[in-house]
């Protein structure tokens, strides 16, 4: 009888090149992931992008904590964020996915959030949301959101629009 040696950390990525949804082995990253379709390179540590059509699979897919970077390009504070969020996403490839949704481009996903003010960070677990900032973050911010080294301090109190009904 074969067994897996560990059950891994699941995730499902979108490729940058060709759109496709791949799963990936969170745990097995140091043997560079690519996507199944276009066979072009998976990175996982960097922000990756997401849409309104893909965010959901993303979020609810992880088997690791999952921080949102919801922002525009025009924002201001949210250039100055990126290059931290980059460097958290570095430090912490493999245990936090790092997303980030372009709020003009995908705005169902936010409007479903109450997303008011940019940049905004959601944290997610399982598929839920866990915490939440509003305005720039420095890393030991970014590590609180996704709980990062202390374990999952269970859900913060949650917003209103946090349903994902409007």
């Amino acid at each position: 009888m074969t067994s897996a040696p560990h059950p891994g950390r699941p995730a499902v990525v979108t490729c940058l090149f060709c759109q496709t949804a791949n799963r990936v082995d969170l745990a097995r990253l140091s043997g560079g992931p690519k996507c199944g379709k276009c066979g072009r390179p998976i990175r996982l540590d960097r922000p990756i992008p997401v849409t309104d059509a893909d965010f959901d699979k993303v979020v609810n897919a992880s088997s690791v904590p999952v921080l949102v970077d919801f922002h525009a390009d025009w924002c201001g504070p949210c250039k100055m964020m990126a290059p931290v969020l980059d460097e958290f996403a570095r430090h912490h490839a493999g245990h936090v996915l790092v997303l980030k949704l372009d709020t003009d481009a995908s705005p169902r996903t936010p409007s479903r959030f109450g997303i008011r003010g940019i940049p905004t960070l959601i944290a997610f677990e399982q598929g839920r949301e866990s915490r939440r900032h509003v305005g720039v973050a420095q890393m030991p911010e970014l590590e609180k959101l996704a709980a990062v080294g202390a374990g999952s301090s269970g859900p913060a109190p949650s917003s209103s629009a946090q349903s994902g009904r409007h």
